[in-house]
């Protein structure tokens, strides 16, 4: 039981602290505005969960090489792999079950299926080697004044039935998503469509400031929700319809793009060839 409520106590640790994490990687990194990450509405990630319970219970497993250089490198390797594995096999889960893509490395260098790439790898990297040599030795003495006060277990046990309540909430979504990806054939990027309605939002907030302001001098507040991103003025059915005309027509210009890069060069020489006269 006590073994329980540390791995609990962990999770939700390590899932407020990544999506704390990812919310400002994303506001001043990625999409340049404030974004509710992941697959849940409340503000944590399992991925970090179980990132974080994992990497505490490698710490539990006996490594001896020798040194203790050498059983600090060992740990970090088998950290870092296990965290590579764990964003992999998520990542897989829903692509392929689920036809939603929760985040995209396509575009990165040496990147595979787009779930886990060198890059972000090298990031877990640096993860492991903050939580072996920084994090651990306080996650202990974390560990053990829960297990002395299990009064907090009471809390814990609260915010896990919240949890539950916004998973059940999110597999409902996620079922409709699914079901719109099958029929069209897509795999649809949570980012990209939280996106996609976010801006929509900000459209629809400025036309109506103006109309107000035209008419009664007050601004309108129409706002795009933070912990309810796929909230739509018009249904989640409009906004998923909205989003696939954009990745089409994105597709497009992509495509046309890529055809007068190719064909540039054909052209220019041809332009640049001497003319060829025949008597």
């Amino acid at each position: 039981m006590e073994g329980f409520l540390i791995a609990c106590f962990l999770f939700i640790v390590g899932s407020v602290l990544g999506w704390c994490l990812e919310v400002l990687f994303r506001r001043f990194f990625t999409a340049k505005k404030w974004i509710n990450p992941g697959f849940l509405t409340g503000p944590y990630l399992p991925l970090y969960g179980f990132g974080l319970a994992g990497l505490y219970g490698i710490t539990l497993i006996p490594i001896e090489t020798g040194s203790s250089w050498g059983n600090a490198l060992a740990y970090i390797a088998v950290m870092t792999a296990a965290m590579i594995l764990i964003e992999y096999i998520a990542g897989l889960i829903f692509i392929k079950g689920l036809k939603i893509k929760l985040w995209d490395y396509s575009k990165r260098r040496g990147n595979i299926q787009g779930i886990i790439c060198p890059l972000f790898s090298f990031f877990w990297l640096i993860v492991a080697v903050i939580y072996y040599f920084v994090i651990d030795p306080y996650v202990i003495d974390a560990v053990a004044w829960f297990t002395n006060n299990l009064i907090f277990g009471f809390f814990v046990g609260i915010i896990f039935g919240v949890f539950l309540v916004d998973l059940g909430h999110s597999i409902n979504l996620t079922a409709h998503l699914r079901k719109f990806a099958t029929e069209n054939r897509i795999i649809i990027s949570y980012e990209k469509l939280k996106e996609s309605i976010h801006d929509k939002f900000a459209s629809a907030k400025a036309d109506a400031k103006n109309k107000l302001m035209e008419k009664t001098g007050n601004k309108g507040k129409v706002r795009p929700s933070f912990l309810f991103a796929f909230k739509s003025r018009n249904g989640l059915e409009d906004a998923l319809k909205t989003y696939k005309e954009e990745q089409d027509t994105a597709l497009i210009s992509g495509s046309a793009a890529a055809a007068a890069a190719s064909d540039a060069p054909a052209e220019e020489g041809q332009e640049d060839s001497p003319d060829v006269h025949t008597e």
